[in-house]
């Protein structure tokens, strides 16, 4: 079996492919202070609830967007499957063409976002990575990454807000019906989430214009089941997107 781990800056998701089969995935809390042996035990429980072990994997492959993990993660693999992981990064066959200024600054999960889109959805595309960070990935009609954008995700906003905002109070991240809050509750989910949604369709439609065409629109991440619905621009939803893309680019390689 392989094991699929994608590090992302909040949560770190985890799947395990038996062929082509995605069997179990989890998502759990991204911890930076973790040592490798930590990690291992903790992979060692997930794996448990399946009936499973790391006698049960054979090779790791990932992609990280933390530094510090991506050493951490080697060790796990190392010492839990005798092979280093297959961790993406240049070098690797990825089969899209990336026409980004420095192709070296494209985060990982971005590349094999993309590599899965254009594998399920076809090409041109754009996909929207609802997390810790709100990405848009452009990918053209001949099927080369051109880049995208960056934008806080709406956690990352929520917290910012609360810091610097002294008499606004936490609130849940749900739809609040309206953009009109009536009370101060309503006023802040409106702006969080039914704001977000307006920057992505917003940045959305501008990449239509620059490519002169309509695309497929491809959400993933963390949130987007729930922001999906908030967005008239989306026209699909993968959660799995990632790890997804983590295995086709570990076919390509392996």
């Amino acid at each position: 079996m392989i094991l699929a781990i994608d590090v992302g800056n909040t949560q770190t998701v985890l799947g395990l492919f038996e062929g082509e089969t995605l069997g179990g995935h989890w998502r759990i809390a991204t911890d930076e202070a973790l040592t490798s042996d930590e990690l291992r035990i903790k992979i060692g429980g997930l794996l448990a609830t399946e009936n499973l072990a790391w006698g049960d994997v054979t090779r790791v492959v990932v992609s990280s967007v933390v530094p510090r993990l991506t050493e951490a993660y080697d060790e796990v693999a190392v010492r839990a499957t005798g092979i280093a992981p297959m961790t993406v990064g240049p070098g690797l066959k990825t089969g899209m063409a990336i026409r980004y200024d420095n192709p070296h600054e494209v985060g990982a999960d971005r590349i094999v976002n993309s590599v899965a889109a254009i594998d399920a959805y076809g090409v041109p595309l754009i996909v929207v990575d609802f997390g810790t960070a709100t990405t848009l990935d452009v990918v053209d009609a001949e099927g080369a990454y051109l880049g995208g954008a960056i934008a806080p995700g709406v956690e990352t906003s929520a917290e910012a807000l609360f810091s610097k905002a002294a008499r606004l109070s936490k609130v849940d991240l749900e739809d609040p019906g309206t953009v009109i809050g009536r009370n101060t509750r309503h006023s802040v989910q409106a702006g969080l989430l039914l704001g977000e949604a307006a920057m992505v369709d917003g940045l959305v439609r501008r990449i239509w214009t620059e490519l002169g065409a309509e695309t497929r629109v491809v959400a993933t991440g963390g949130l987007a089941e729930r922001m999906a619905p908030l967005c008239d621009t989306i026209t699909d939803v993968d959660v799995d997107l990632t790890l997804k893309g983590l295995m086709l680019v570990y076919r390509r390689n392996a």
